[in-house]
């Protein structure tokens, strides 16, 4: 079964980290990439721009409006996300918490829904 990892992190919590502490961040990402491609959890994933390039739409009453930033302000910002297999919820959460920003941010793990009759 495979299910979306949404990485939500306070971007400028993570870049007022110093250079070092930073680098170390982003090379235990390197790792667990490494890490979940040789185990065969690997499906797809990215790191998103900084939530300052984002532009929303939405159509109200027939009009398309965008708007500069994300939806919502928020604390954590969408700043990247993993698409893995899993056997099941467990192990998914369990990968997940591996996942480096699940210490200063949040990992939202979602099943991916099939669609049988497409």
């Amino acid at each position: 079964m495979q299910y979306l990892c949404l990485i939500y992190d306070d971007e400028k919590l993570i870049d007022n980290l110093p250079p070092a502490e930073r680098g170390a961040f982003f090379g235990e990402y390197g790792a667990f990439t490494k890490d979940i491609k040789a185990s065969g959890h690997f499906v797809g994933g990215d790191a998103l721009q900084p939530v300052a390039t984002a532009t929303t739409v939405r159509i109200r009453d027939g009009k398309v409006t965008t708007t500069d930033g994300p939806f919502a302000e928020t604390r954590e910002q969408l700043g990247g996300y993993y698409l893995i297999e899993a056997k099941d919820l467990d192990e998914a959460l369990k990968i997940a918490a591996r996942i480096p920003s699940a210490r200063y941010g949040s990992i939202e793990v979602r099943p991916i829904m099939v669609f049988t009759n497409m």
